[in-house]
């Protein structure tokens, strides 16, 4: 390998464990937020509302010199943006109340498994043995921690494992059908254009649920949802789309298996959350079955 294609491989990988570490602080910057009395609604609103700006100028600069959407594209991307972003982003932060962020980011990582579920149901694609034991071992990993948090928090936890995993069916749900739109449109393109959607349904839901008053919330948090919209929302998309395009979707992926960790070790440090061994075998078994669900198969020949 040359000394020009190795440092491109670097920086991809870089780029990966960048994004990957970004957007697992999120977790770790809701539970601080939560800590100021506020509540979801308003949490999210101000996230989306400091991200609106940069998912609209992201929408902007990827569709430079492209085609207009046409009426289905916009539906497609309403849709997308309903489903992908605003309802799977309040449904996290909404459990977020009652969970550890360890757990949370646990949940969130059986994605690949539930795209498989998904495909299955949906379209009747197979799912081959090698993935089946590997969603065993992952569903098993995220038992593991759930059962030893709802021994410790009862039935709130449940309540709150369960919007997670909402969440994560949702998002599932946007990779399914948003393959066409994404070749049509891009990746970036549509990121921008479906995220800026979902922030005015976030800011939509805010003026209807809530009283104006509920704005008004400590600097803290304004602070929080600023660092929130910018490092953990916008900035992952962006490293994240660059590490693709440099070392492809396959290893990103795998690279970002150090997201778990990384809000582990962040919810220890920060939020005095347990490090004990039943988080760290349910870490192990959900890595694990991911690693192999999302491996690619080698064929003989």
């Amino acid at each position: 390998m040359s000394s020009q294609k190795t440092s491109h491989v670097t920086t991809g990988l870089l780029l990966a464990v960048a994004g990957s570490i970004a957007f697992s602080g999120k977790a770790i910057i809701v539970k601080l937020a939560y800590r100021h009395g506020v509540d979801a609604v308003t949490l999210i609103m101000y996230r989306m509302l400091f991200a609106l700006p940069l998912f609209v100028l992201m929408a902007w600069w990827a569709g430079r010199g492209k085609a207009p959407l046409t009426p289905r594209d916009w539906l497609g991307v309403l849709g997308l943006g309903f489903c992908g972003y605003y309802l799977s982003s309040f449904l996290d932060f909404w459990g977020l109340e009652y969970i550890s962020a360890s757990l949370e980011r646990l949940i969130l990582y059986l994605n690949p498994t539930l795209v498989l579920v998904l495909g299955w149901v949906l379209f009747k694609k197979r799912i081959s043995q090698r993935q089946g034991v590997a969603m065993v071992i992952s569903y098993s990993g995220v038992l593991l921690v759930f059962g030893h948090e709802v021994s410790l928090a009862g039935t709130h936890a449940a309540f709150g494992a369960f919007l997670v995993l909402l969440s994560a069916i949702t998002y599932a749900a946007y990779l399914t059908y948003s393959g066409q739109l994404v070749q049509r449109l891009g990746a970036l393109r549509l990121a921008g254009l479906a995220t800026t959607v979902a922030c005015f349904f976030c800011i939509l839901q805010f003026v209807l649920l809530r009283p104006m008053a509920s704005a008004q919330v400590p600097e803290q948090v304004l602070w929080l949802s600023l660092l929130n919209a910018t490092v953990c929302t916008v900035l992952p998309v962006l490293l994240v789309m660059m590490a693709i395009e440099r070392i492809g979707p396959g290893l990103t992926a795998q690279t970002g298996m150090i997201g778990p960790m990384s809000t582990l070790l962040m919810g220890v440090w920060l939020l005095d959350e347990p490090f004990n061994i039943w988080i760290i075998a349910g870490t192990a078994l959900v890595l694990s079955g991911v690693f192999w669900v999302t491996r690619p198969v080698r064929r003989t020949t």
